[in-house]
């Protein structure tokens, strides 16, 4: 599949609805999940403003809340503090969420609305507040029944106490859903907040350069159509870099990622690091060269496609936070007991204080916040190394550059780990 379908892919089969309007409000482009949600076409959409898939009641509102926007454009959520409704096709109004993005492509101002249908969790939550509302009611009685049956016997005032005894267990229950349906919630926020901040760069980018080539259909001027297919090419892999870190991540969560643990040969493993280094040089920054030193006769056991992942994403880092015209060392070192990696740059360094904070989700260190990234690589990684029993160390100095080593404990013939006390 070439870097288009996936981007088009990416596109209609998003699971949230996504609309494109100008700055007239017209609709430009929505895909799958869009129409799904809204009951029309593509075709059908395309053209109208926005507002009509608004309830007619706030439409003309709506119009002077989209007015304001344009003038004043940023990335972020909508309808904080009120209720947001959308409108389908038949006419039927149902709950929604949105995050608005923007982009800009030859001076003209886009803005992207990302759409949650909401109506679940919004009956839950209807279901919810009703089934406390009766619960309170409940308790409220039973106490007061309580009271009058103080002086009967003891059996029944012990079966009144285990009664509330359930009563409060319930309302425990119901209050950790609530709580874990809101940590959802937000976890579902910041995905879409971090998506959209995220694919803001790379779509300029792909739809600049693609009106660019509509320009450049002469024969002599394959130079500037190459430029600009590589930019599609380089941005399109952002994006599926970004994509992958997700869908990774929430393999390695839900645990249906398991190692697949094989023997290699040192010269195999050396090689399996020498095509990684390979691949990765077309993504480094001009200038930066890649040195590669190795040491060690005896076979490993590792999965390689873990290593190949974690390799890459250490690379990748490396560039990504270092100059133009940067060395980045990578060392592998096989012993008897240890497979240890190490990649070390001259990059921007890490502070301290957020060295504890380094493997954590979507962590990004205050000195790498206006650098692309999702804040999910080196989680990953942390995950890869449990599921190999390995672990990895930083080594970094602010301003000065950052060493990440990775240690992968190995085994002896019996299938026991080796003695590392030596």
């Amino acid at each position: 599949m070439n870097n288009e379908k996936q981007f088009e892919a990416l596109f209609n089969y998003a699971t949230i609805g996504i609309i494109i309007t100008d700055t007239t409000g017209t609709i430009v482009n929505v895909n799958k999940k869009a129409e799904e949600d809204f009951g029309y076409t593509k075709e059908e959409i395309k053209g109208q403003r926005v507002e009509i898939l608004l309830p007619q009641s706030v439409r003309s509102k709506h119009e002077h809340y989209r007015e304001d926007f344009y003038r004043h454009p940023s990335s972020r959520a909508m309808g904080a503090g009120r209720d947001l409704f959308g409108c389908r096709k038949d006419g039927s109004v149902f709950p929604v969420e949105v995050s608005l993005s923007h982009y800009t492509v030859e001076g003209s101002l886009f803005v992207m609305a990302f759409v949650i249908d909401i109506t679940i969790r919004k009956n839950n939550e209807v279901t919810v507040l009703a089934q406390k509302a009766e619960l309170e009611k409940i308790t409220r009685e039973i106490k007061q029944l309580n009271i009058s049956l103080e002086k009967k016997v003891e059996d029944r005032t012990q079966m009144l106490r285990e009664t509330l005894g359930a009563l409060e267990r319930s309302k425990e229950e119901l209050s950790d859903a609530l709580r874990t349906e809101r940590e959802l919630g937000e976890l579902k926020s910041r995905f879409v907040t971090m998506a959209s901040h995220e694919f803001k760069t790379p779509l300029s980018t792909i739809l600049s350069s693609s009106f660019l080539l509509e320009k450049y259909n002469e024969a002599d001027v394959p130079d500037k159509r190459l430029k600009h297919i590589e930019r599609i090419k380089n941005a399109v892999d952002d994006m599926k870099s970004i994509l992958d870190d997700f869908l990774s991540l929430g393999k390695l969560e839900e645990g249906l990622v398991m190692a697949n643990i094989q023997t290699l040969s040192a010269a195999a493993c050396f090689d399996e690091i020498n095509n990684v280094i390979n691949e990765m040089k077309a993504h480094c920054k001009k200038g930066q060269e890649m040195h590669f030193t190795h040491t060690g006769e005896n076979n490993i056991r590792i999965d390689r496609h873990f290593l190949k992942n974690i390799l890459s994403n250490l690379i990748s880092n490396a560039s990504k936070f270092s100059p133009e015209d940067a060395a980045i060392s990578i060392t592998c070192k096989i012993t008897d007991h240890d497979f240890i990696l190490k990649v070390k740059d001259k990059g921007i360094g890490i502070a301290e204080e957020d060295k504890q904070h380094l493997f954590g989700r979507f962590f990004r260190a205050k000195n790498a916040v206006n650098i692309q990234g999702t804040g999910l690589g080196l989680h990953i990684i942390s995950k890869y190394l449990e599921l190999m029993q390995g672990s990895i160390q930083v080594k970094s100095i602010l301003n000065e550059g950052s060493e990440f080593i990775i240690y992968i404990p190995q085994m002896n013939d019996t299938g026991h780990e080796k003695d590392l006390s030596n």
